[in-house]
Protein backbone atom coordinates (compact mmCIF):
# COMPACT_ATOMS: atom_id res chain seq x y z
CA UNK A 1 0.00 0.00 0.00
CA UNK A 2 1.19 3.49 -0.77
CA UNK A 3 1.39 5.94 2.09
CA UNK A 4 -1.12 8.80 2.03
CA UNK A 5 0.22 12.22 1.24
CA UNK A 6 0.37 14.72 4.09
CA UNK A 7 -2.74 16.81 4.39
CA UNK A 8 -2.55 20.41 3.32
CA UNK A 9 -4.94 23.30 3.33
CA UNK A 10 -5.87 24.38 -0.19
CA UNK A 11 -7.76 27.65 -0.45
CA UNK A 12 -10.87 27.55 -2.62
CA UNK A 13 -10.31 28.90 -6.11
CA UNK A 14 -11.75 32.31 -6.89
CA UNK A 15 -13.35 33.21 -10.18
CA UNK A 16 -10.89 35.56 -11.94
CA UNK A 17 -11.97 38.97 -13.16
CA UNK A 18 -11.83 39.93 -16.83
CA UNK A 19 -8.71 42.03 -16.24
CA UNK A 20 -6.99 39.17 -14.42
CA UNK A 21 -7.95 36.72 -17.19
CA UNK A 22 -6.53 39.05 -19.85
CA UNK A 23 -3.34 39.51 -17.85
CA UNK A 24 -2.90 35.74 -17.49
CA UNK A 25 -3.34 35.26 -21.23
CA UNK A 26 -1.25 38.21 -22.32
CA UNK A 27 1.40 36.00 -23.89
CA UNK A 28 -1.10 34.09 -26.00
CA UNK A 29 -2.76 37.34 -27.08
CA UNK A 30 0.60 38.68 -28.27
CA UNK A 31 1.34 35.43 -30.14
CA UNK A 32 -2.09 35.52 -31.78
CA UNK A 33 -1.58 39.13 -32.85
CA UNK A 34 1.82 38.31 -34.37
CA UNK A 35 0.34 35.35 -36.28
CA UNK A 36 -2.47 37.56 -37.58
CA UNK A 37 -0.01 40.23 -38.74
CA UNK A 38 2.14 37.59 -40.46
CA UNK A 39 -0.90 36.11 -42.21
CA UNK A 40 -1.96 39.54 -43.45
CA UNK A 41 1.57 40.21 -44.70
CA UNK A 42 1.69 36.91 -46.60
CA UNK A 43 -1.72 37.62 -48.14
CA UNK A 44 -0.58 41.09 -49.25
CA UNK A 45 2.63 39.72 -50.77
CA UNK A 46 0.74 36.99 -52.59
CA UNK A 47 -1.73 39.52 -53.91
CA UNK A 48 1.08 41.80 -55.05
CA UNK A 49 2.78 38.95 -56.90
CA UNK A 50 -0.38 37.50 -58.38
CA UNK A 51 0.10 39.30 -61.69
CA UNK A 52 3.51 37.87 -62.50
CA UNK A 53 2.48 34.37 -61.45
CA UNK A 54 -0.40 34.03 -63.93
CA UNK A 55 0.05 32.22 -67.24
CA UNK A 56 1.16 34.54 -70.07
CA UNK A 57 1.51 37.52 -67.73
CA UNK A 58 3.08 40.38 -69.66
CA UNK A 59 5.86 40.66 -67.06
CA UNK A 60 5.95 36.96 -66.16
CA UNK A 61 9.47 35.53 -66.33
CA UNK A 62 8.33 32.04 -65.28
CA UNK A 63 8.19 29.26 -67.90
CA UNK A 64 4.45 29.88 -68.41
CA UNK A 65 4.82 33.67 -68.55
CA UNK A 66 4.81 35.91 -71.60
CA UNK A 67 7.65 38.34 -70.86
CA UNK A 68 9.83 37.03 -73.72
CA UNK A 69 7.30 37.86 -76.46
CA UNK A 70 6.43 41.20 -74.83
CA UNK A 71 10.08 42.27 -74.66
CA UNK A 72 10.77 41.32 -78.30
CA UNK A 73 7.70 43.25 -79.45
CA UNK A 74 8.87 46.29 -77.49
CA UNK A 75 12.32 46.04 -79.11
CA UNK A 76 10.63 46.01 -82.53
CA UNK A 77 8.89 49.31 -81.77
CA UNK A 78 5.49 48.00 -80.72
CA UNK A 79 4.01 49.87 -77.76
CA UNK A 80 2.91 47.14 -75.32
CA UNK A 81 0.32 48.35 -72.80
CA UNK A 82 -0.76 46.00 -69.99
CA UNK A 83 -4.39 46.07 -68.84
CA UNK A 84 -6.00 44.13 -66.01
CA UNK A 85 -9.60 45.29 -66.41
CA UNK A 86 -12.05 45.90 -69.22
CA UNK A 87 -12.37 49.52 -68.14
CA UNK A 88 -8.63 49.95 -68.74
CA UNK A 89 -8.53 47.98 -72.00
CA UNK A 90 -11.49 49.51 -73.88
CA UNK A 91 -10.16 53.11 -74.11
CA UNK A 92 -6.85 51.81 -75.49
CA UNK A 93 -8.35 49.25 -77.89
CA UNK A 94 -9.31 51.62 -80.70
CA UNK A 95 -6.87 51.21 -83.60
CA UNK A 96 -4.77 48.68 -81.68
CA UNK A 97 -4.27 44.95 -81.53
CA UNK A 98 -5.70 43.49 -78.33
CA UNK A 99 -4.40 40.24 -76.84
CA UNK A 100 -7.01 38.62 -74.57
CA UNK A 101 -5.74 36.02 -72.07
CA UNK A 102 -8.76 35.18 -69.89
CA UNK A 103 -7.10 32.34 -67.99
CA UNK A 104 -9.55 32.71 -65.08
CA UNK A 105 -12.67 32.72 -67.27
CA UNK A 106 -13.96 36.02 -65.85
CA UNK A 107 -15.44 37.71 -68.94
CA UNK A 108 -19.06 37.19 -69.95
CA UNK A 109 -19.89 36.81 -73.68
CA UNK A 110 -21.26 40.36 -73.87
CA UNK A 111 -18.00 41.78 -72.51
CA UNK A 112 -15.95 39.78 -75.02
CA UNK A 113 -18.11 41.02 -77.89
CA UNK A 114 -17.73 44.59 -76.66
CA UNK A 115 -13.95 44.23 -76.64
CA UNK A 116 -13.94 42.74 -80.16
CA UNK A 117 -15.98 45.67 -81.49
CA UNK A 118 -13.56 48.19 -79.97
CA UNK A 119 -10.28 46.57 -81.12
CA UNK A 120 -8.71 46.76 -84.56
CA UNK A 121 -7.76 43.10 -84.16
CA UNK A 122 -8.55 40.76 -81.27
CA UNK A 123 -6.22 37.81 -80.65
CA UNK A 124 -7.64 35.38 -78.08
CA UNK A 125 -5.27 32.82 -76.57
CA UNK A 126 -6.81 29.71 -74.95
CA UNK A 127 -10.37 30.97 -75.55
CA UNK A 128 -13.06 30.23 -72.99
CA UNK A 129 -16.59 29.00 -73.69
CA UNK A 130 -17.80 32.57 -73.31
CA UNK A 131 -15.30 33.79 -75.93
CA UNK A 132 -16.30 31.09 -78.42
CA UNK A 133 -19.98 31.82 -77.85
CA UNK A 134 -19.50 35.55 -78.43
CA UNK A 135 -16.97 35.51 -81.29
CA UNK A 136 -17.11 32.24 -83.18
CA UNK A 137 -20.34 30.21 -83.17
CA UNK A 138 -19.48 26.85 -84.69
CA UNK A 139 -15.91 26.75 -83.35
CA UNK A 140 -15.52 24.09 -80.68
CA UNK A 141 -12.82 22.70 -78.41
CA UNK A 142 -11.13 19.68 -79.98
CA UNK A 143 -8.83 18.38 -77.25
CA UNK A 144 -5.06 18.14 -77.77
CA UNK A 145 -3.13 17.63 -80.98
CA UNK A 146 -1.36 14.33 -81.50
CA UNK A 147 1.98 15.97 -82.34
CA UNK A 148 3.70 18.88 -84.10
CA UNK A 149 1.89 20.48 -87.02
CA UNK A 150 4.21 20.75 -90.00
CA UNK A 151 2.21 22.96 -92.38
CA UNK A 152 0.20 26.17 -91.96
CA UNK A 153 -2.74 24.92 -94.00
CA UNK A 154 -4.02 28.47 -94.60
CA UNK A 155 -2.97 31.68 -96.35
CA UNK A 156 -2.67 33.90 -93.28
CA UNK A 157 0.62 35.76 -93.66
CA UNK A 158 1.73 35.17 -90.05
CA UNK A 159 0.97 31.43 -90.34
CA UNK A 160 2.80 31.07 -93.65
CA UNK A 161 5.82 32.83 -92.18
CA UNK A 162 5.78 30.51 -89.15
CA UNK A 163 5.64 27.39 -91.33
CA UNK A 164 5.08 24.92 -88.48
CA UNK A 165 4.25 24.85 -84.79
CA UNK A 166 6.31 22.79 -82.37
CA UNK A 167 5.21 20.36 -79.71
CA UNK A 168 1.66 19.40 -78.88
CA UNK A 169 -1.11 21.78 -77.91
CA UNK A 170 -4.82 22.39 -77.69
CA UNK A 171 -6.84 22.30 -80.91
CA UNK A 172 -10.17 23.62 -82.16
CA UNK A 173 -12.70 22.21 -84.60
CA UNK A 174 -14.78 24.16 -87.12
CA UNK A 175 -18.24 22.94 -88.11
CA UNK A 176 -20.34 24.03 -91.09
CA UNK A 177 -21.74 27.02 -89.22
CA UNK A 178 -18.24 28.41 -88.69
CA UNK A 179 -17.00 27.78 -92.23
CA UNK A 180 -20.16 29.31 -93.71
CA UNK A 181 -19.48 32.42 -91.63
CA UNK A 182 -15.99 32.73 -93.14
CA UNK A 183 -13.89 31.06 -90.44
CA UNK A 184 -10.90 28.99 -91.51
CA UNK A 185 -8.32 26.93 -89.68
CA UNK A 186 -4.53 26.99 -89.64
CA UNK A 187 -2.02 24.32 -88.61
CA UNK A 188 -4.31 21.29 -88.85
CA UNK A 189 -3.36 17.94 -87.35
CA UNK A 190 -4.03 14.52 -88.83
CA UNK A 191 -7.64 14.58 -87.57
CA UNK A 192 -8.47 17.93 -89.16
CA UNK A 193 -8.52 19.87 -85.89
CA UNK A 194 -6.61 23.17 -86.01
CA UNK A 195 -4.43 25.02 -83.55
CA UNK A 196 -5.38 28.47 -84.88
CA UNK A 197 -8.82 29.61 -86.06
CA UNK A 198 -8.96 32.75 -88.21
CA UNK A 199 -12.10 34.85 -88.53
CA UNK A 200 -13.45 36.57 -91.65
CA UNK A 201 -11.35 39.31 -93.19
CA UNK A 202 -8.83 37.69 -95.52
CA UNK A 203 -5.23 38.38 -94.53
CA UNK A 204 -6.29 41.05 -92.03
CA UNK A 205 -8.89 39.27 -89.88
CA UNK A 206 -10.63 41.03 -87.02
CA UNK A 207 -10.48 37.99 -84.72
CA UNK A 208 -7.89 35.22 -84.36
CA UNK A 209 -8.26 32.34 -81.91
CA UNK A 210 -5.09 30.56 -80.74
CA UNK A 211 -6.11 27.29 -79.09
CA UNK A 212 -3.20 26.90 -76.62
CA UNK A 213 -0.76 29.02 -74.65
CA UNK A 214 2.36 27.27 -75.96
CA UNK A 215 2.68 29.73 -78.87
CA UNK A 216 3.43 32.61 -76.45
CA UNK A 217 4.79 30.91 -73.31
CA UNK A 218 8.42 31.58 -72.42
CA UNK A 219 9.45 27.93 -72.34
CA UNK A 220 7.92 26.95 -75.72
CA UNK A 221 7.94 30.14 -77.78
CA UNK A 222 11.25 29.16 -79.42
CA UNK A 223 9.91 25.80 -80.66
CA UNK A 224 9.59 25.58 -84.47
CA UNK A 225 7.61 28.59 -85.75
CA UNK A 226 5.90 29.54 -82.48
CA UNK A 227 7.79 32.82 -82.14
CA UNK A 228 7.16 33.82 -85.76
CA UNK A 229 3.43 33.23 -85.38
CA UNK A 230 3.26 35.14 -82.08
CA UNK A 231 5.16 38.14 -83.43
CA UNK A 232 3.19 38.12 -86.67
CA UNK A 233 -0.19 38.12 -84.93
CA UNK A 234 0.66 40.63 -82.20
CA UNK A 235 3.10 42.89 -84.02
CA UNK A 236 1.02 43.76 -87.07
CA UNK A 237 0.30 47.24 -85.68
CA UNK A 238 2.26 49.76 -83.68
CA UNK A 239 0.21 49.32 -80.49
CA UNK A 240 -0.66 46.20 -78.50
CA UNK A 241 -2.97 46.03 -75.48
CA UNK A 242 -2.04 42.98 -73.39
CA UNK A 243 -5.26 42.32 -71.49
CA UNK A 244 -5.66 39.79 -68.67
CA UNK A 245 -9.03 40.20 -66.93
CA UNK A 246 -8.91 40.63 -63.16
CA UNK A 247 -11.37 40.39 -60.27
CA UNK A 248 -12.81 43.79 -61.21
CA UNK A 249 -14.22 42.24 -64.40
CA UNK A 250 -16.48 39.80 -62.55
CA UNK A 251 -20.11 40.51 -63.38
CA UNK A 252 -21.63 41.94 -60.21
CA UNK A 253 -25.15 41.10 -61.38
CA UNK A 254 -24.76 37.36 -60.84
CA UNK A 255 -27.43 35.92 -58.53
CA UNK A 256 -26.49 35.13 -54.97
CA UNK A 257 -27.24 32.02 -52.95
CA UNK A 258 -30.45 33.52 -51.58
CA UNK A 259 -31.73 34.06 -55.13
CA UNK A 260 -30.83 30.52 -56.22
CA UNK A 261 -32.62 28.77 -53.33
CA UNK A 262 -36.34 28.58 -52.48
CA UNK A 263 -37.61 31.44 -50.27
CA UNK A 264 -38.12 29.19 -47.24
CA UNK A 265 -34.51 27.93 -47.09
CA UNK A 266 -32.93 31.04 -45.52
CA UNK A 267 -35.46 31.37 -42.64
CA UNK A 268 -35.15 27.66 -41.86
CA UNK A 269 -31.35 27.89 -41.77
CA UNK A 270 -31.51 30.89 -39.43
CA UNK A 271 -33.97 29.02 -37.19
CA UNK A 272 -31.66 25.98 -37.08
CA UNK A 273 -28.67 28.13 -36.15
CA UNK A 274 -30.63 29.90 -33.41
CA UNK A 275 -31.90 26.56 -32.08
CA UNK A 276 -28.38 25.11 -32.00
CA UNK A 277 -27.01 28.12 -30.13
CA UNK A 278 -29.89 28.05 -27.63
CA UNK A 279 -29.43 24.32 -27.02
CA UNK A 280 -25.72 24.82 -26.47
CA UNK A 281 -26.32 27.58 -23.94
CA UNK A 282 -29.01 25.53 -22.21
CA UNK A 283 -27.38 22.11 -22.07
CA UNK A 284 -23.73 22.95 -22.60
CA UNK A 285 -21.37 21.91 -19.84
CA UNK A 286 -19.97 24.80 -17.88
CA UNK A 287 -16.44 24.35 -16.59
CA UNK A 288 -15.44 26.21 -13.46
CA UNK A 289 -11.96 27.49 -12.66
CA UNK A 290 -9.14 24.97 -12.27
CA UNK A 291 -8.51 23.92 -8.66
CA UNK A 292 -5.24 22.43 -7.44
CA UNK A 293 -5.86 19.12 -5.67
CA UNK A 294 -3.31 16.81 -4.11
CA UNK A 295 -3.67 13.09 -4.74
CA UNK A 296 -4.54 11.13 -1.61
CA UNK A 297 -1.84 8.52 -2.34
CA UNK A 298 1.52 8.38 -4.06
CA UNK A 299 1.31 6.05 -7.07
CA UNK A 300 4.48 4.19 -8.00
CA UNK A 301 5.39 4.20 -11.68
CA UNK A 302 5.92 0.41 -11.66
CA UNK A 303 2.34 -0.29 -10.61
CA UNK A 304 1.09 0.18 -14.16
CA UNK A 305 3.64 -2.28 -15.52
CA UNK A 306 2.96 -4.78 -12.76
CA UNK A 307 -0.78 -4.49 -13.27
CA UNK A 308 -0.43 -5.11 -16.97
CA UNK A 309 1.73 -8.14 -16.25
CA UNK A 310 -0.92 -9.55 -13.91
CA UNK A 311 -3.55 -9.08 -16.62
CA UNK A 312 -1.38 -11.02 -19.09
CA UNK A 313 -0.87 -13.78 -16.52
CA UNK A 314 -4.56 -13.97 -15.65
CA UNK A 315 -5.58 -14.32 -19.31
CA UNK A 316 -2.67 -16.69 -20.12
CA UNK A 317 -1.63 -14.30 -22.91
CA UNK A 318 1.95 -15.57 -23.04
CA UNK A 319 2.30 -14.85 -26.75
CA UNK A 320 1.23 -11.21 -26.50
CA UNK A 321 3.37 -10.63 -23.43
CA UNK A 322 6.45 -12.10 -25.14
CA UNK A 323 5.71 -10.08 -28.30
CA UNK A 324 5.75 -6.89 -26.24
CA UNK A 325 9.07 -7.90 -24.70
CA UNK A 326 10.52 -8.82 -28.11
CA UNK A 327 9.43 -5.50 -29.63
CA UNK A 328 11.11 -3.59 -26.82
CA UNK A 329 14.25 -5.69 -27.09
CA UNK A 330 14.41 -5.19 -30.87
CA UNK A 331 14.15 -1.41 -30.50
CA UNK A 332 16.86 -1.19 -27.85
CA UNK A 333 19.14 -3.64 -29.68
CA UNK A 334 18.75 -1.73 -32.95
CA UNK A 335 19.91 1.46 -31.26
CA UNK A 336 22.93 -0.30 -29.79
CA UNK A 337 24.05 -1.91 -33.06
CA UNK A 338 23.59 1.32 -35.03
CA UNK A 339 20.37 0.53 -36.92
CA UNK A 340 17.17 2.56 -37.20
CA UNK A 341 14.26 1.61 -34.97
CA UNK A 342 12.16 0.72 -38.03
CA UNK A 343 14.79 -1.63 -39.50
CA UNK A 344 13.61 -5.18 -40.28
CA UNK A 345 13.72 -7.51 -37.28
CA UNK A 346 15.87 -10.00 -39.20
CA UNK A 347 18.51 -7.34 -39.90
CA UNK A 348 18.61 -6.38 -36.21
CA UNK A 349 19.01 -10.02 -35.17
CA UNK A 350 21.80 -10.58 -37.72
CA UNK A 351 23.61 -7.44 -36.58
CA UNK A 352 23.42 -8.53 -32.94
CA UNK A 353 24.69 -12.01 -33.85
CA UNK A 354 27.59 -10.53 -35.81
CA UNK A 355 28.46 -8.27 -32.90
CA UNK A 356 28.52 -11.19 -30.47
CA UNK A 357 30.06 -13.66 -32.94
CA UNK A 358 27.29 -16.24 -32.55
CA UNK A 359 24.90 -18.15 -34.80
CA UNK A 360 22.35 -15.73 -36.35
CA UNK A 361 19.70 -18.47 -36.41
CA UNK A 362 19.73 -18.70 -32.60
CA UNK A 363 19.33 -14.94 -32.22
CA UNK A 364 16.54 -14.89 -34.80
CA UNK A 365 14.72 -17.68 -32.95
CA UNK A 366 15.00 -15.68 -29.76
CA UNK A 367 13.87 -12.32 -31.19
CA UNK A 368 11.37 -13.34 -33.87
CA UNK A 369 10.67 -17.00 -33.15
CA UNK A 370 7.53 -18.91 -32.25
CA UNK A 371 5.35 -18.00 -29.22
CA UNK A 372 5.95 -19.97 -26.00
CA UNK A 373 4.00 -23.17 -25.48
CA UNK A 374 3.81 -22.95 -21.68
CA UNK A 375 4.78 -20.77 -18.74
CA UNK A 376 8.15 -22.46 -18.32
CA UNK A 377 9.17 -21.72 -21.90
CA UNK A 378 7.87 -18.16 -21.55
CA UNK A 379 10.03 -17.63 -18.46
CA UNK A 380 13.08 -19.08 -20.21
CA UNK A 381 12.64 -16.90 -23.31
CA UNK A 382 12.11 -13.77 -21.22
CA UNK A 383 15.31 -14.49 -19.27
CA UNK A 384 17.27 -15.11 -22.49
CA UNK A 385 15.97 -11.86 -24.01
CA UNK A 386 17.18 -9.97 -20.97
CA UNK A 387 20.55 -11.71 -21.11
CA UNK A 388 20.92 -11.00 -24.85
CA UNK A 389 20.34 -7.30 -24.31
CA UNK A 390 22.91 -7.21 -21.52
CA UNK A 391 25.51 -8.95 -23.67
CA UNK A 392 24.90 -6.64 -26.65
CA UNK A 393 25.27 -3.64 -24.36
CA UNK A 394 28.46 -5.07 -22.89
CA UNK A 395 29.85 -5.83 -26.36
CA UNK A 396 29.20 -2.26 -27.47
CA UNK A 397 31.00 -0.87 -24.42
CA UNK A 398 33.89 -3.36 -24.51
CA UNK A 399 34.21 -5.50 -27.66
CA UNK A 400 34.26 -9.24 -27.08
CA UNK A 401 31.14 -11.23 -26.34
CA UNK A 402 30.14 -14.73 -25.34
CA UNK A 403 29.50 -17.41 -27.91
CA UNK A 404 26.15 -18.29 -26.32
CA UNK A 405 23.38 -15.67 -26.16
CA UNK A 406 21.37 -17.81 -23.76
CA UNK A 407 24.19 -18.19 -21.25
CA UNK A 408 23.51 -16.15 -18.12
CA UNK A 409 26.07 -13.55 -17.01
CA UNK A 410 28.58 -14.76 -14.47
CA UNK A 411 27.60 -12.13 -11.90
CA UNK A 412 23.95 -13.20 -11.77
Amino acid sequence: MSAPAPASDVAPAETPTVRRALADRRGWIVVGALVLVAAIGVAVLQGAGAGTGRPLAVDGAAPAGGAAVASVLAEQGVQVTPADSLAAALPRAAGATVLLVDDLGLLEPARVAELADAADRLVVVAPTFAALEALAPGVRFGGVSAGPTDAPGCDLRAAVRAGALGGTGAVLTLDDEATDAGWRGCFPDETGAVRVAVGPGGDDPDVVLVAGTEVLANDTVTDAGNAALALGLLGAGDRLVWYQPGPGDVDGARPGIAELTPPWVSPVLLLLVATTVAAGVWRGRRFGPLVVERLPVVVRARETTEGRGRLYARSAARGRALDAMRIGALGRTAARVGLAGHAPAGDIADAAAALLGIDPARVRALLIGEPPADDAEFTRLARELDDLEERVAAAVRAPGASDDPTARPRNR
